[in-house]
């Protein structure tokens, strides 16, 4: 076997150039629209938290920006915690929630199945995070046709 011959990493070493931007920094023209859909179960993988973050991205690059969560994705919007609501049970618990609620806060928009959030997992509009407005299952094919209309930037994920 060859001998390694440099050096190991250390804490604080750069593995990657994060600073070379290879596109340039698209903003939002006036009136430009984003719609993020999130047909995923939270705490399942990293694409709804990955996502929250693009959502975030696109509303301050000025993009009028809204969230669906309808299926499973609704499972992101549900207020959480143990052994209260709010309280942090595990590092890292109160990632969905918080990135919604920073994302609502800027402005952006978030929607959420009324169908998925209760016959498919069991839950009432007062278990929403504060701020998500519920929709009515057919509003869900009618906000993306709304953004497809106006010519809006549609990022989708469906995972099961």
């Amino acid at each position: 076997m060859p001998k390694v011959t440099q050096p190991a990493h250390q804490k604080g070493d750069f593995l990657v150039d994060y600073e070379e931007k290879v596109f340039e920094d698209v903003q939002a023209d006036p009136g430009e629209k984003a719609l993020v859909t999130f047909h995923t179960v939270a705490f399942e993988g990293s694409i709804g938290l990955v996502n929250l973050l693009q959502a975030t991205r696109l509303q301050r690059k000025g993009f009028e920006t809204s969230v669906l969560l309808y299926g499973p994705g609704v499972t992101l919007g549900v207020q959480r915690g143990f052994p209260k609501l709010g309280d942090e049970a595990f590092p890292g618990h109160q990632n969905f929630n918080n990135q919604i609620t920073k994302f609502m806060a800027e402005g952006g928009k978030v929607y959420a199945c009324r169908f998925a959030l209760q016959a498919l997992y069991g839950h009432g509009e007062g278990s929403l995070i504060p701020g998500i407005k519920p929709i009515a299952p057919q509003d869900v094919l009618d906000i993306v046709l709304l953004h497809r209309k106006s010519n809006a930037f549609i990022l989708d994920t469906w995972t099961l």
